[in-house]
């Protein structure tokens, strides 16, 4: 079986003090209704990095950037988008990867 690669989405947020509560149940939104709505999303993780109390980061696998694109146009993702951007104290820091193909 051939590996295939898988687009990675990992998106950073600094969210504003007191206000982690309200970006988490946006961003667990957005997360379980992708994975249960979106055939190309594979995984999607909502994580706060160990030690810090404001940052939270999305890491989001798609079948392919085709797949991502879709996920931004899908009902959920406005709420998201318009809902969490007051909350964040800086512009999030977002990278696209791609899984690396095993060799041989």
């Amino acid at each position: 079986m051939a590996d295939t690669t898988h687009f990675v989405v990992i998106a950073e947020f600094q969210v504003k003090a007191g206000q982690v509560p309200a970006f988490l149940a946006l961003a667990h939104n957005d997360a379980s209704e992708s994975l249960a709505n979106e055939e190309g999303c594979f995984a999607f993780d909502v994580l706060t990095p160990e030690g810090s109390e404001d940052i939270v980061v999305l890491h989001e696998v798609y079948r392919d950037r085709a797949a991502f694109e879709h996920h931004t146009q899908m009902p959920h993702y406005k709420p998201f988008k318009e809902g969490s951007a007051p909350l964040l104290a800086a512009d999030p820091s977002v990278r696209f990867f791609y899984t690396a193909v095993r060799p041989g």
